[in-house]
């Protein structure tokens, strides 16, 4: 197995029994970018000499005897809306085209703490908003298990290096299924923490009541390493919450039985393409004959989901990119003669057609005459669907359903259909609207080899919960997740 291949948990082990070095993992991965992401385009920034230096850093500690950190050695790609003191932070958009934050995210300061090599800035659909990772300024993202189909949006970067071995660990933000999606698309492991479980402070805001800062791995225990690292609360952050965090790779266990699960019968309804329907249940099966205890049940609310988010979520990308208007960090017009003209001029030209797109729906929503009629009625059926996924884990440990209704759709294809593209997102987006975990695991291949995601769903705080129950299945199930050489 080459040195890229390895997942954070071996990477680890074999760096702090000096079996290989940083500098070597390092370089194993700047060869393997260097070798193929012209062919994905999943970084924006690469940091070469940084990442080698930061190595030998590691390195030196280790022949020092110095205590080590969790991820001592470790390569973690970022996505591309998280600052990175004096790097350059675009979130895939024109607007930040050279923007240089003058401090790093809280995240940021926890992986460097425990000593892992942030090795670049990923590719990310604009400022965070499209369902395909196509939506970037620097050109859409390519999916490594086939080149004529998307990653997934909008983490699809992060998800995109991970699957093709160009990073050991990676991270995303999810807003709607940001990083489940591109995890199951590109056949990986992420996870959508609790709203609050892990600081926002640095992440560039997209929709403020639902953006979460979410891991992915190669492995479920490479996303338990990273929740414990990640996890906790901010003074910077006045969403982070006071939560005791639990040692997520003790909770991992080995027993599901007697765990109920429930099924909601929305995720299983038309419109689910069939191979996706029949892995999902396989895997529910593999539960099953495990301990875990099925059942169907439904949500009635979850058809609401979208027109409740894309009210919510427009809404609050008005307000948050209002401050973008070309004096200040963002991109300013060379082409206007005035003051007003320089803020209408620059906008257009600094935002892509979905930005553009979403902030005309979101302001329209929150004008005078209409904020009542649409974003507070959104606001009261979110709270429907919040209450109806608290009464169902009443009675359920967690729900299972698919990610997506379809695998890796292809590049061009829904991009210019906006409706079909939010639709994408269908079982994902009340997730972040209830503000509760959820995790993307690997559960099988379609009909044209492409992978399929299954997403387990639990309650408010309750990531430990997920991990055990994906690490169970992970050992049980017989999933490929080796990509197609590229």
């Amino acid at each position: 197995m080459k040195l890229y291949e390895h997942a954070i948990s071996e990477t680890v082990e074999k760096i702090k029994t000096k079996e290989i070095k940083s500098c070597e993992v390092v370089q194993s991965i700047l060869e393997r970018i260097d070798n193929i992401d012209k062919k994905l385009n999943a970084f924006i920034t690469v940091f070469h000499d940084e990442s080698v230096d930061r190595a030998k850093y590691i390195d030196q500690k280790i022949k020092n005897g110095k205590p080590l950190g969790a991820l001592a050695g470790v390569p973690i790609a970022i996505k591309d809306n998280i600052c990175l003191k004096n790097k350059r932070t675009t979130c895939g958009s024109k607007m930040l085209e050279n923007y240089c934050p003058p401090y790093s995210a809280t995240v940021i300061n926890k992986l460097l703490s425990e000593d892992a090599i942030i090795i670049g800035k990923t590719n990310m659909d604009e400022f965070s908003q499209g369902s395909s990772a196509e939506t970037s300024y620097f050109g859409a993202t390519r999916n490594p298990w086939n080149l004529d189909r998307v990653p997934g949006g909008t983490s699809g970067g992060s998800a995109a290096a991970l699957a093709a071995n160009e990073t050991i660990g990676s991270i995303g933000s999810d807003t709607g299924g940001s990083v489940r999606q591109p995890a199951s698309f590109c056949g990986v492991v992420a996870l959508k923490p609790t709203y609050g479980r892990i600081s926002r402070y640095g992440l560039i805001a997209y929709a403020s009541s639902l953006d979460t800062i979410a891991p992915f791995g190669k492995t479920v225990k490479d996303c338990a390493i990273l929740m414990q690292v990640l996890s906790g609360k901010d003074t910077k952050d006045s969403t982070s919450v006071d939560e005791n965090v639990p040692e997520y790779e003790k909770l991992m266990g080995n027993s599901i039985k007697q765990m109920r699960i429930g099924l909601p019968s929305e995720y299983f309804s038309d419109g689910i393409c069939p191979d996706v329907k029949e892995a999902v249940l396989k895997g529910v099966k593999v539960l099953e004959s495990l301990g875990a205890v099925i059942e169907e049940t439904s949500l009635p609310s979850l058809k609401y989901g979208i027109p409740a988010y894309y009210l919510t979520a427009t809404s609050e990308v008005s307000s948050n990119l209002a401050r973008y208007m070309g004096i200040h960090h963002s991109h300013r017009s060379k082409k206007t003669k005035d003051l007003i003209e320089s803020f209408k001029t620059s906008r257009a030209e600094g935002f892509g057609p979905e930005v553009r797109r979403r902030i005309i729906l979101g302001t329209y929503a929150l004008s005078r005459g209409y904020y009542d009629q649409y974003y507070l009625k959104a606001q009261k059926v979110r709270t429907l669907i919040m209450n109806e996924y608290l009464n169902a884990f009443k009675k359920y440990d967690v729900l299972i359903g698919p990610v997506s209704p379809f695998p890796a759709f292809k590049l061009g294809e829904k991009i210019n259909d906006p409706l079909q593209m939010y639709l994408s997102d269908i079982y994902t987006i009340t997730i972040n609207m209830a503000g509760i975990p959820a995790i993307s695991i690997p559960c099988g291949l379609s009909s044209q080899g492409l992978p399929i995601g299954m997403q387990i769903i639990g309650k408010h705080f309750d990531e430990g919960k997920l991990l055990k129950i994906a690490s169970v299945y992970e050992k049980n199930c017989n999933v490929s997740n080796i990509i197609p050489n590229i």
